[in-house]
C-alpha cells in the first residue's frame, strides 16, 4: 500500500533488510550508505554522515520490523505457499505470538496448550478481510519486551532500571544488586513516547522560522538574478556608445558582473541547501515520530528512542540566521562606481 512507502530506503526507494537511521533522521540502505560514504553526506539533505570513516550502527528497527510484518501480510493475502509450520499441511490460521502458520488440527492443539499464555491465533480469512493497518496494529499489541540479559530472553519483562537504562526480568532485578532504582517498563515506554511527541511538537513550531528563512533566501536569489540582468543591459547600452577603448572596459565590467553573480549564487545556494537540509531533517523527524507512535512496538521504542531524541534535540539547537545578519551576496557597488567614472 502507498501508506507504507516510507519504509523504503530514502536514497534508492528500494526494500532492504538492512536499513540504517542516520543522525539527520533519514533512513538509508547499506548500498546507499556505501555510495555516499566517500562524500560523507546524506543524499537526501546533504548533512554530514557521522562517523565519516564508517557506517552508523543504528538499525532502524521500526522500519525493518514493519517490512518483515508486511511481507507476512502479503503472503497471507496472496495465499501462496501457506503451509503449517508444524506439519506442513495447508494452513488456516496465523498466531501472532508464535509467528507461525497453523493447520486446523495444529490450531486446536495450539489453543488447548497455549490458552494460559493468551495466544490468539486468527483465521487467515479474517486477516484477509482486514487491512494492512489492522494486521500491524494487531501484531503491535502482541509484541513483548525481552530482558537485556541474553540468558533470560524467555523471561517476562516488566521492570526498567533507571540506572543502567535497561529492561529487566524479575530474576535480574532481585538477584543483581547493581540494578536500582526501578520503575514500571510500561510507564517508561509511555514516557519515552511522550518525550518524542513533545520534541516533535516543539520542532513543528520552530519549523516556521526555517521555512521563513528558506522563502527569504529564495526571494533574494530571484532578486539577485533580476539585478544581474538589469546591470548587464545597462552596461551594454552605455558601452555601445563608446570607442574601442571603452569596448575593452565593457569586457572587464561584464567579467566583474559574472564573478559577482557566481559568488552570490554560490553563497545563496549554500545557505538554501543548508536550510533545505534542516527542513528535510525536521520532516523526517516528524514522520519518524508519527510512525513510531502508530506502529512502533515497545521494544522498538526502548531501543530507538534515545537515538531519535538526541537527533531531535540537536535540531532544536539550530537557529535560522536572522535576515539582518546575512551578508548581501552579489554586491555590484564596484561595478556602478566604474560606470560613473566612465
Amino acid at each position: 500500500e502507498d501508506d507504507f512507502l516510507f519504509i523504503l530506503c530514502e536514497g534508492c526507494q528500494q526494500e532492504s533488510p538492512n536499513l540504517k537511521l542516520l543522525t539527520c533522521l533519514h533512513t538509508l540502505c547499506l548500498d546507499c550508505l556505501s555510495k555516499n560514504k566517500p562524500m560523507g553526506q546524506c543524499p537526501v539533505c546533504q548533512t554530514a554522515i557521522p562517523p565519516a570513516s564508517g557506517i552508523p550502527n543504528m538499525d532502524n528497527l521500526l522500519f525493518t520490523n514493519l517490512e518483515a510484518k508486511l511481507k507476512v501480510y502479503k503472503k497471507i493475502i496472496d495465499g501462496v505457499d501457506l503451509f503449517c509450520d508444524n506439519c506442513k499441511k495447508a494452513s488456516e490460521f496465523w498466531c501472532k505470538e508464535c509467528e507461525e502458520f497453523l493447520c486446523t488440527k495444529c490450531f486446536e492443539a495450539h489453543q488447548r496448550y497455549l490458552k494460559r499464555e493468551s495466544h490468539e491465533a486468527k483465521s487467515l480469512m479474517v486477516i484477509r478481510a482486514g487491512s494492512a493497518k489492522d494486521f500491524l496494529k494487531d501484531t503491535r499489541s502482541s509484541s513483548n519486551l525481552s530482558c537485556s540479559n541474553p540468558a533470560h530472553k524467555s523471561q517476562t519483562v516488566s521492570i526498567y532500571c533507571t540506572k543502567c537504562e535497561k529492561a529487566l526480568c524479575c530474576s535480574c532485578a532481585l538477584l543483581d544488586s547493581h540494578h536500582a532504582p526501578f520503575c514500571d517498563i510500561r510507564s517508561e515506554s509511555q514516557r519515552r513516547q511522550e518525550e518524542l511527541g513533545t520534541l516533535s511538537q516543539e520542532l513543528r513550531q520552530k519549523r516556521s522560522g526555517f521555512e521563513g528563512a528558506y522563502t527569504t533566501l529564495r526571494d533574494e536569489a530571484t532578486r539577485l538574478e533580476e539585478a544581474q540582468r538589469e546591470m548587464r543591459e545597462l552596461i551594454r547600452q552605455r558601452v555601445e556608445q563608446l570607442v574601442q577603448l571603452i569596448r575593452r572596459e565593457e569586457e572587464e565590467l561584464l567579467g566583474l558582473v559574472e564573478a559577482r553573480q557566481e559568488q552570490g549564487r554560490r553563497e545563496l545556494a549554500r545557505e538554501l541547501q543548508h536550510v533545505e537540509g534542516v527542513l528535510r531533517r525536521m520532516e523526517a523527524g516528524e514522520r519518524l515520530v508519527e510512525k513510531m507512535r502508530l506502529y512502533g512496538t515497545e521494544q522498538e521504542v526502548m531501543d530507538m528512542q534515545p537515538f531519535i531524541r538526541d537527533a531531535l534535540q540537536e535540531l532544536q539547537r539550530l537557529q535560522p540566521a536572522p535576515a539582518g545578519e546575512r551578508a548581501q551576496p552579489g554586491d555590484l557597488g564596484e561595478c556602478r562606481a566604474r560606470l560613473r567614472a566612465l
